[in-house]
């Protein structure tokens, strides 16, 4: 067999295995009535800010806690093994991946979706139209 046949049979098996690796991280989106009947799944929803958000970095900066209502209504603890995001209290939507632990959601990563700063100067323009 030719080296150029052995050599493209190997990138053919490692773009395989890259592929395969990648796509077994993606997670589906969900609500927290899936998050117990499913695995890692993500779910969309809003700040609950009627309820408390804890972070104390000097017990454990490595912990947040606080409380999202998700597409359908349901209010959830979330548990966050990581740091607080910087301005989390001004989130518009948050997006949390994870998986449910008894009455708490379990997160491994939070994405934020915060106030444009251009939002104002939108409304501004269309003022002036």
């Amino acid at each position: 067999m030719k080296k150029s046949y052995i050599i493209g049979i190997l990138a053919i098996i490692a773009a395989i295995v890259i592929f395969m690796s990648a796509s077994g991280d993606v997670s589906t989106y969900g609500n927290f009535t899936d998050a117990n009947s499913t695995g890692k799944v993500k779910v969309s929803g809003t700040l609950d800010l009627e309820k408390e958000l804890y972070y104390d970095p000097n017990v454990d900066p490595n912990y947040f806690s606080f409380y999202m209502i998700d597409n359908l209504g349901d209010s959830k603890k979330v548990i966050l093994t990581k740091p607080k995001p910087q301005d989390f209290e001004l989130s518009e939507q948050v997006v949390v991946t994870g998986s449910m632990n008894e009455d708490a959601f379990v997160a491994s990563e939070v994405l934020t979706k915060c106030p444009s700063k251009y939002k104002d100067e939108e409304i501004l323009l269309k003022a002036d139209s």
